[in-house]
């Protein structure tokens, strides 16, 4: 190739690329891509249950509040562990999630209540809720509902559905959150049949199927024809049906286990709860108080009625259900007398939520003994 053709080309060459880079010039500068909705910061969010989610009955009822608040909050990240003893392991399992960097911690028995505050002690920077308990630090807090409430109308229905007049209850741990159920329950019956009585068994157990069923066979062969419970699967309302007798169950709605039994439930409604507590802490604007729901905020409330309840006890359950919800009237409003007689409650007086809070002493109608 001559010297002449080289030149030409060279120069041909320098004029493309000085073009090329003009043109660049010219364009509009590029944008950055905004970042993503699903790019914001999760919320760890974790809970601590006693029982598996499968048993139909606490733990579940808990677990479908935690898929409420995955629905209404989407950029939270939850964690479940289930069936954790009560006691030793259970601070070992929230100190695991405190660990793993899980922001809000819900504890869902009784027995959590002093591991919760210890483990809470080492994390300052963690929000802690403790369900049922009584005991709160500067980043602990307490949740629970006015299920005694719901259980005075499921009363209601036992009362006026027995023939015996014998009612049994399974009923789990001598603490005053079982006790206080018992004698709602119990308020509820004798409010539509004073001749009725409510026979209490006691597990000490919150989760044992075949320890809960055995309990109620045993109520059954006692005379009861009415199984209630304060327990956390459907055996006793299994039981029930297997006699060919009725039941009230709790937790959530247990008709689908045992449908020829299941007059209603006392049921839970965790989710719009959970959502207000996460939202709380996001906002800044969460306090360590000790939340106890009534029924008119919608945490606690009574199952659909089974096909066997007849009109006369649905109204009369709704008549009851409509002074509760005013806050005009509640359920330990005296006169109310203990088991010996006694006159507790003087008429008109409303127990105070404190008394309400270390009931240790049952009502006229229940038979049975509160262990030591």
């Amino acid at each position: 190739m001559n010297l002449k053709r080289k030149s030409a080309i060279f120069i041909a060459l320098l004029v493309s690329l000085l073009l090329v880079i003009s043109g660049c010039g010219t364009k509009a500068p590029a944008t950055s891509t905004p970042a993503p909705d699903a790019a914001k910061e999760k919320i760890k969010v974790a809970y601590v249950y006693v029982g598996p989610v499968g048993d139909a009955g606490w733990s579940y009822a808990h677990d479908q509040g935690k898929k409420y608040l995955e629905e209404k909050i989407p950029e939270v990240e939850t964690t479940i562990i289930e069936s954790v003893p009560e006691g030793a392991d259970s601070e070992r399992v929230i100190t695991q999630l405190a660990e793993k960097g899980n922001k809000i911690i819900f504890t869902t028995s009784f027995g959590y209540m002093d591991p919760t505050i210890n483990v809470a002690k080492k994390y300052p920077d963690v929000t802690f809720m403790h369900n049922s308990g009584y005991k709160t630090a500067e980043n602990v807090g307490t949740y629970f509902g006015r299920i005694y409430q719901a259980r005075y109308l499921t009363g209601i229905v036992a009362g006026k559905t027995t023939t015996t007049n014998t009612i049994g209850y399974v009923a789990a741990m001598p603490i005053p959150e079982v006790i206080r159920g018992i004698n709602a329950f119990t308020q509820g019956v004798r409010s539509v049949n004073p001749e009725a009585k409510v026979k209490v068994v006691w597990t000490n157990t919150w989760y044992d199927p075949a320890m809960e069923k055995d309990a109620a066979k045993s109520l059954l062969t006692a005379g009861a024809d009415v199984i209630a419970q304060h327990q956390d699967t459907p055996g006793p309302m299994q039981a029930a049906e297997e006699a060919g007798k009725f039941g009230i169950g709790y937790n959530m709605d247990m008709s689908k286990m045992a449908p020829k039994a299941v007059l209603t439930s006392a049921v839970w409604n965790w989710g719009p709860y959970y959502v207000k507590t996460v939202e709380a802490v996001k906002n800044k604007t969460w306090k360590n108080d000790q939340y106890w729901g009534p029924m008119s905020e919608g945490i606690v409330d009574i199952a659909p009625f089974g096909p066997m309840v007849p009109e006369d006890t649905k109204k009369l359950v709704a008549e009851a259900k409509e002074k509760i919800l005013s806050n005009k009237w509640d359920v330990f409003t005296g006169p109310i007398k203990d088991q010996t007689g006694a006159v507790r409650v003087p008429e008109g007086q409303v127990m105070s939520d404190q008394d309400m809070l270390s009931f240790d002493w049952f009502v006229e109608g229940v038979d049975g003994t509160i262990p030591k």
